[in-house]
């Protein structure tokens, strides 16, 4: 729980600092907000295939994002900062079946994804 918290807050702090748009890049997004979201967002994923797809993709996500924070670090805790962000990887991707059955068939109650 403290890995994933600490992870999130510094994703949070990352995402906090100015980030520098191109000018180029600024047009085309401006122009695809227009279109509107693409249909395949608003379709449901209806396998099992398609579901761990969707989720290692969140995860790889989640893990990439946590990677440019740490190296927002001080040098002396890139390196601590790196080994969390790969444990929560690793616990993440080991279990994504049980994370889709949970949401396929949620109980009561919060699920922790900390792999904890």
């Amino acid at each position: 729980m403290k890995r994933t918290l600490a992870i999130a807050l510094l994703a949070a702090c990352c995402g906090a600092q100015a980030q520098v748009t191109p000018p180029e890049v600024a047009v085309h997004q401006k122009q695809e907000l227009r279109h509107g979201d693409p249909a395949r967002w608003s379709k449901p994923d209806r396998t099992q295939a398609q579901q761990m797809a969707t989720l290692r993709k969140e995860i790889n996500a989640a893990l990439a994002e946590a990677k440019a924070g740490c190296k927002q670090l001080p040098r002396d805790e890139r390196s601590e900062c790196m080994k969390e962000a790969q444990a929560t990887y690793i616990a993440d991707i080991s279990n994504m079946r049980e994370q889709i059955a949970n949401a396929n068939n949620p109980r009561q109650g919060a699920y922790d994804t900390s792999g904890q």
